[in-house]
């Protein structure tokens, strides 16, 4: 961002509203890089760091929180980047609330706050504290707020102002804790149809025991491959959200070379293309239920692309609403798609999974191995498993990222995104050399992780829990 700009906006800024500022970004950036800021301009250089002023999306929402927006006209431009990212500015709403409360906290109410803190906060960091802010931040230390516990909070406001306690509770209301995958899901994954086979769960550590070892017998050479027999083969189904009105999102220019794109291949490929434009979050839930109760007796194959903008383990609605990855695939197992069991079902996803960017190495010679079984030859082999999210999802599933968790991926305004036009050359090649579907991403994998975009990378992730090949050839 130009820092001509930065400057005016750093000269704007009084102090508390710098400390505010501070406060809002205690999410995004360690709290002990915030220490000691007592300008914009150190905030800017930490903001930067963490490329969060690679747009304007991120600042402009700091200053519309404080109500600045005699500064937004600075942000404006009218130059655009040929390629931009599928991120979602950071900015929490747990912060923005709690704000909220500072700004309408009077003196007389902060005064009380203190004094019913002061034997759990003690008494050196209550007469520390300034402001409502400082009081938020001292109480964060020590455990007695955070984003999913603001009980304590809830309780001293209700003390002394009712409306104060009431923007508590209306957040904790409207604003759902994060689901995560509890151990007695990885039990729940059965597959009627083959139960001599493993369910696919997590990487917990009690899924991993007791599935390392099944009683297979060697597959026969019919049972190798996933059967396409129909003509359709099945649906694609392609969520194309470009345009986010009244949020903070910027419009997707050049998602719609990818819907063309994809509807090109995939109905080559024979399946039924099924295009969905600008969905809220709750829209594309509704897509997917009424998806999930459809009778695929007919089908071989169920193709699901999400083009969006997302941040790590989710997407984002046309209202910047979140969706996460687990609730994509959630209608299509096979205990709530009986008739997709034991079928392919693949996803796509094209969005940012954070703020983070991917950085490129040279990797280091390979040292002369000085005798068969040479233990320095097999370091890669033998390394640790990678830790990432994992997807309690059930058999013959596929989940194909654009990027891996915590960065950004890049779509380009005129062509479309690196993943998903490289997916789509991909898949055109691989349909007349009967490569599988895993040989296909890896391929995308090494095509995508060459290039170089705005000085860095991209490294997409596949994620499957297929239990049989597959083959897409055009029809």
């Amino acid at each position: 961002m130009d820092r001509f700009k930065l400057s005016r906006i750093d000269e704007e800024l009084t102090s508390s509203e710098v400390a505010a500022l501070c406060f809002l970004c205690r999410d995004v950036i360690n709290r002990k890089r915030l220490e000691g800021i007592v300008d914009a301009k150190d905030l800017f250089l930490r903001l930067e760091e963490k490329g969060l002023l690679e747009n304007d999306f991120f600042l402009s929402r700091l200053l519309r929180t404080l109500r600045r927006a005699d500064l937004l006209h600075l942000l404006e431009t009218d130059s655009r980047r040929p390629e931009e990212t599928d991120a979602c500015p950071m900015l929490s709403d747990y912060r923005v609330m709690l704000y909220e409360v500072y700004e309408n906290m009077t003196e007389e109410n902060l005064d009380k706050m203190k004094f019913l803190l002061y034997d759990k906060l003690g008494k050196a960091k209550i007469q520390a504290c300034k402001t409502a802010l400082d009081v938020f931040a001292e109480m964060e230390k020590t455990g007695l707020l955070s984003n999913k516990n603001l009980h304590e909070l809830h309780t001293i406001l209700q003390e002394f102002d009712q409306q104060l306690a009431l923007t508590i509770k209306r957040y904790m209301e409207t604003t759902p804790l994060p689901r995560i995958p509890s151990v007695s899901m990885d039990h729940r994954m059965v597959i009627p149809s083959q139960p001599s086979q493993p369910s696919y769960g997590g990487e917990s550590d009690i899924a991993v025991v007791s599935d390392a070892e099944p009683n297979i017998s060697p597959l026969s050479d019919h049972t190798e491959y996933y059967a396409l027999i129909h003509n359709p083969r099945g649906l694609c189904v392609v969520i194309n959200n470009e345009y986010f009105p009244e949020t903070e999102l910027k419009s997707r220019e050049g998602t719609q070379e990818d819907a063309k794109a994809l509807h090109t291949v995939f109905t080559r490929l024979g399946f039924t293309v099924v295009v969905h434009d600008n969905l809220t979050a709750q829209g594309m839930l509704c897509v997917l239920k009424e998806l999930g109760s459809r009778n695929y007796l007919d089908d071989d194959a169920l193709v699901v692309c999400v083009l969006s903008h997302g941040e790590k383990g989710c997407v984002f609605g046309t209202d910047e609403k979140p969706v996460l990855l687990q609730e994509l695939s959630h209608p299509f197992n096979s205990g709530r798609a009986p008739t997709l069991a034991g079928k392919p079902k693949l996803f796509f996803i094209q969005a940012c999974q954070g703020s983070g960017y991917q950085r490129g190495s040279l990797p280091c010679p390979p040292k002369p191995r000085q005798e068969e079984g040479d233990p320095q030859s097999r370091l890669e082999e033998d390394a640790g498993r990678v830790e990432g999210e994992t997807v309690p999802w059930d058999a013959d599933f596929l989940l194909g990222m654009s990027t891996v968790p915590e960065c950004k991926s890049f779509r380009s305004t005129a062509t479309g995104s690196i993943y998903i036009q490289e997916l789509c050359r991909q898949l055109t090649r691989s349909a007349e050399s009967s490569d599988d579907i895993l040989t296909v991403l890896t391929r995308v994998n090494r095509e995508v992780s060459k290039g170089e975009y705005r000085n860095y990378k991209q490294m997409p992730e596949p994620k499957y829990t297929l239990t049989k090949k597959l083959v897409l050839k055009f029809v």
